[in-house]
């Protein structure tokens, strides 16, 4: 899997840098939907927009197992699993210390997808509003 992994982030790259593969947004559009709170953005509801996709169409049937295989993993170790500890680390704090008050900043990665780390804190009871650059706290 590790073999196949790197085989197929080398041909994407390639296939970037010669033109012929194309991300559908960029860093610019990346950062423009997070500072304006636009978590419902297309951007930010793919489960794999922050792990290479290597499932492809073209792929043998067998390395398309493969692919689905490592995809999964990535999508349970990388962002499923990573989000529910963190949110769980922000429930803790805010349990612990109810009469403390707390500002937590996360990267664009814990907002994308499924399972976010808002999604871990509202299903915790608790509600989560985005502040825009530039509004006082």
């Amino acid at each position: 899997q590790v073999v196949f992994a790197l085989n197929q982030t080398l041909l994407q790259q390639e296939s970037l840098r010669a033109g012929s593969f194309q991300i559908p947004y960029t860093t610019e559009d990346l950062i423009k939907h997070y500072s304006c709170g636009d978590l419902s953005s297309i951007i930010f509801n793919h489960d794999t927009s922050q792990v290479p996709n290597f499932i492809n169409a073209t792929l043998p049937a067998h390395e398309r197992m493969t692919a689905q295989e490592i995809d999964s993993y990535f999508r349970q170790e990388l962002i499923y699993k990573r989000n529910e500890r963190m949110g769980r680390r922000v429930k803790d704090l805010l349990q612990e210390h109810p009469d403390k008050s707390f500002f937590f900043a996360f990267g664009a990665g814990h907002f994308m997808g499924n399972n976010t780390v808002i999604d871990v804190l509202r299903r915790e009871g608790y509600e989560v509003e985005h502040t825009p650059a530039g509004q006082a706290i």
